[in-house]
């Protein structure tokens, strides 16, 4: 099934393709750098990249944006505040949170696939307070309390 996403191209991101799936049993679309020059991140420290795109996602959904395997496990490149999330009602540019792990400085440069968006449903929940939870075996275990 697919569900369309309107984007609105920012002129940093004129050039760029759009983002795309790279194969068709994936589940995250690429998303490209849209630096105007290379951007180098230390070791330890993190750097707001831009992707030159802003969406209107459809009502009832969000815009996951999740870390590329590749880069964190070549890298050490990771998205500290994974999964980020775009809200439905969000029309400001999609930014990408980049922390470079690893101990060599990383270069990030233009149009590099740096992070994959996941389309996703969004449930509302309401809270209901109440005296007592039903009881479970696990109960108030937690934190590795399960076993290894």
């Amino acid at each position: 099934m697919s569900i369309p996403i309107q984007v609105r191209r920012l002129p940093h991101g004129e050039g760029l393709p759009l983002p795309t799936y790279a194969t068709d049993g994936a589940a995250g679309m690429d998303l490209l750098a849209a630096v105007t020059g290379d951007v180098t991140i230390a070791p330890g420290q993190r750097a707001l990249i831009p992707t030159g795109l802003a969406v209107a996602l459809p009502p009832g959904h969000e815009l996951q944006v999740r870390p590329r395997s590749g880069l964190a496990l070549r890298h050490g490149i990771v998205l500290p505040n994974s999964p980020g999330t775009i809200d439905e009602d969000y029309r400001g540019e999609v930014g990408v949170i980049v922390l470079n792990t690893g101990d060599t400085a990383f270069v990030v440069e233009r149009g590099m696939r740096i992070a994959q968006a996941v389309l996703a449903p969004v449930l509302r929940a309401t809270w209901t307070e109440v005296e007592i939870l039903d009881s479970t075996t696990r109960a108030a275990g937690g934190f590795g309390s399960t076993g290894r």
